[in-house]
């Protein structure tokens, strides 16, 4: 231990690690949660994005590089990922922190948890988000139990998945997105706004590099198809600034040009006027459903992934909004699915006034319950699960 205990607990040194967008912003509520609780003595540091940065805990390295996804990426790319692995860990060695907590991104920051518990296993582990052991590899559920003390789950589900599958002790604390259910739902003008015409139609084709180039021309294709049909919509596509150049270049040739979007409160503002939406499957479409927005999502990986996933992942869905409800109640076009072809016809659906539409309408309205934490914020949940395993 770097300090006695009673020391310890007055200023603590917590180590946080995220590795990408979404991590970072959760970790950017962890940190603002912890000095809540702690006080300014307690110093905390790490590796994360600008929302960490924004509140204080300067990155050690700049994650975007570190926000690569398929198979295909990653060879000519592992020389950079493995050196980073190595300097983190050694960041944690040297800082010696009374708590070590990754955020999601199990790929990058669980390496870097191995090594430290190889290395120093008296420095306490808690992981900020499953991996999700309920889709595929549900092997690493019991493996982790070797690095990781805690477990702080955002789906409501997921402790019981990891009490079966004898994983680590896993506790729920909320989806950070029910801290922003006021700035995502709509007040009685935005509301107007979603019946008005032409309707606003949400594109989101991912928050990576790879996703802009793999996902934009389809969704321009999509979109052109519905223009061709005489469906009127107002495209608007929420982006994040490293990827601002490259979305405007994807949809120099679209048909319609999107309205293109970049901060935070921008974003929230067109999800609470959206009529429908058009996703990539990830977090967002959590999000999109939180916000009652009806949409169609979709996704292709290269044919090498999709052959492992055939074989490997165990759900029937792989949208977290239909894993939590229950049931498949939004569209999923994946692989040789993923065309514009059957996107604008689904898409035309969920625009207008519809069966399809209504579905997930109510379905939406039955997630905020499902998903309760009893009122608490999830960011101070997971404070307080942080706090506890403090050593």
């Amino acid at each position: 231990m770097s300090a006695s205990g009673s020391d310890a607990r007055k200023s603590p040194t917590i180590f946080l690690i995220a590795a990408e967008e979404s991590g970072d912003r959760l970790g950017s509520g962890l940190i603002k949660a912890l000095r809540a609780r702690l006080g300014p003595a307690a110093k905390i540091v790490g590796v994360g994005g600008r929302h960490m940065a924004e509140q204080g805990v300067p990155s050690l390295f700049p994650t975007d590089e570190l926000s690569i996804i398929g198979l295909a990426a990653i060879p000519k790319r592992l020389p950079m990922i493995l050196r980073r692995i190595r300097e983190t860990t050694d960041a944690v060695l040297k800082e010696r922190p009374d708590i070590l907590v990754i955020i999601d991104s199990p790929d990058f920051t669980h390496r870097v948890a191995r090594r430290v518990r190889a290395r120093n296993p008296s420095i306490p582990i808690v992981d900020y988000v499953s991996p999700t052991v309920w889709v595929w590899r549900p092997g690493r559920a019991h493996k982790m139990r070797a690095y990781v003390d805690r477990l702080l789950a955002v789906l409501p589900f997921e402790p019981e998945i990891h009490r079966k599958l004898g994983g680590p002790p896993c506790t729920y604390v909320g989806h950070p997105l029910l801290d922003e259910l006021d700035t995502l739902r709509p007040n009685d003008d935005e509301r107007k706004h979603r019946l008005a015409q032409p309707p606003s139609l949400l594109v989101l084709p991912g928050s990576r590099r790879s996703e802009i180039k793999r996902n934009m021309a389809i969704f321009g294709d999509t979109l052109r198809l519905l223009r061709a049909q005489g469906v009127a919509f107002e495209p608007v596509l929420p982006t994040i600034p490293g990827l601002l150049d490259r979305v405007r270049a994807a949809a120099a040739d679209w048909p319609v040009q999107p309205r293109i979007v970049v901060s935070d409160d921008d974003k929230k503002a067109a999800f609470r006027s959206a009529r429908a939406a058009l996703a990539k499957s990830g977090t967002v479409t959590l999000e999109l459903a939180l916000a009652g927005v009806p949409m169609v999502t979709a996704y292709r990986v290269t044919e090498v992934e999709a052959f492992i996933a055939r074989r490997v992942i165990k759900t029937s869905s792989i949208i977290l909004a239909n894993i939590i409800l229950g049931e498949n109640v939004i569209p999923e076009f994946l692989q040789q699915d993923f065309t514009a072809e059957k996107l604008a016809p689904a898409l035309r659906d969920i625009l207008a006034d519809t069966p399809a539409r209504q579905r997930q309408v109510d379905a939406f309205a039955r997630l905020e319950a499902i998903m309760s934490t009893g009122g608490k914020p999830p960011s101070e949940l997971a404070a307080d699960g942080v706090i506890a395993m403090l050593r």
